[in-house]
């Protein structure tokens, strides 16, 4: 078996456990995140209408000139300083961390503690 099939494969079944127990709701929303080799995203989720609430990512406008590379840990804590800011003009304080099934460290990481620095609960 190819290794990085086998990487994929292991990542879907962390993230279908993880998915079992995270449903955000209007009180508490999802922070779901995902990341590439070039590039991170997070996004605020309501489960219950199905609606992303707030989004940002390593591909906006405003980070052009932060991120240069948009694949590492710096450009992670910026993607979590902007979507805290969002989520904070929307009234969103509180939200339930969705790793995505990726491993809870490096970039991953480096996103949650910028998003939590910038006053989101989780």
């Amino acid at each position: 078996m190819d290794s990085n099939k086998f990487k994929a494969q292991k990542r879907l079944r962390r993230r279908y456990h993880g998915r079992k127990k995270c449903f955000g709701d209007p009180q508490r929303p999802r922070l779901n995140v995902y990341r590439s080799l070039r590039h991170m995203y997070a996004q605020i989720i309501d489960d219950e209408s199905g609606n992303t609430l707030v989004a940002a990512s390593t591909g906006d406008k405003s980070l052009e000139a932060e991120c240069k590379n948009g694949g590492n840990r710096t450009a992670a804590a910026a993607v979590g300083k902007l979507l805290a800011r969002k989520a904070l003009e929307v009234g969103i304080h509180q939200v339930k961390f969705d790793r995505n099934g990726f491993k809870f460290h490096g970039r991953v990481k480096a996103m949650a503690d910028a998003a939590r620095e910038g006053g989101l609960v989780f």
